[in-house]
């Protein structure tokens, strides 16, 4: 059996379906029931443009759920309690994904368990997520807008989401490439990610941070471009 990782997101128009998708936040219903095989959960928030960002998008909300096996992650996906969050969605999207490589925490464990090699020429997902230190949280902030801004010039980016569990301290994003290759053109060789990183190390932002590399393997749904 393979971990697999589901990360799902889902599209709301109209104020009582965005008011309840916002409930689903503290009180999602999977926690409410005992899921087959799920190892981890996340319910997510998410920030407006294509990064992090200090502004709510009130209208998508997501999560990650991660599982001992792809069957089981198919078998979750097409469950009366995901319908909840289904049935009155503008748009959704549903990626399983297997995991490349992870390093870090998140939630004082790494949920992601190694189970495919890296093929450079195949799409890549990658989560980072980060706890801030509240006292750096102004620091941190002032400098997130340039380097989200600089993700728009990547034509091989087909996906990416701020996503959190709590507002300003509580962050991280998800992207999706249409291949490793031009992922790591964007992490290594833009000038404005490397300046973020060195900022992250010399002052250091985070009480708890993980970065996660993923490999896509099946996609459903029409929020996010289709890439199989």
């Amino acid at each position: 059996m393979s971990q697999t990782t589901l990360i799902s997101f889902f599209q709301y128009s109209g104020i009582k379906n965005k008011w309840h998708a916002f409930k689903r936040m503290g009180r999602s219903p999977i926690l409410q029931k005992k899921i087959n095989g799920l190892t981890f959960f996340k319910p997510l928030g998410t920030g407006s443009g294509n990064g992090f960002s200090i502004k709510p998008d009130f209208s998508t909300f997501g999560f990650v759920a991660v599982f001992k096996s792809e069957e089981l992650a198919k078998e979750f996906i097409e469950a009366d309690v995901v319908k909840q969050y289904t049935k009155t969605t503008l748009n959704y999207s549903h990626i399983l994904m297997h995991t490349v490589k992870s390093h870090g925490k998140w939630s004082k464990q790494n949920p992601f368990e190694t189970s495919v090699e890296f093929d450079k020429t195949k799409p890549l997902a990658v989560i980072t997520r980060a706890t801030i230190k509240p006292k750096l949280a102004y620091q941190f902030w002032k400098n997130v807008p340039a380097v989200s801004k600089s993700m728009n010039s990547y034509n091989e980016l087909v996906f990416s989401k701020g996503i959190g569990e709590f507002p300003l301290l509580m962050q991280a994003t998800f992207s999706l490439w249409t291949s490793a290759e031009s992922m790591m053109n964007y992490a290594y060789k833009n000038p404005k990610h490397a300046e973020m990183v060195k900022k992250t190390r010399a002052l250091n932002w985070y009480s708890e941070e993980l970065f996660a590399r993923f490999q896509p393997f099946y996609q459903e749904g029409n929020l996010i471009p289709r890439i199989f």
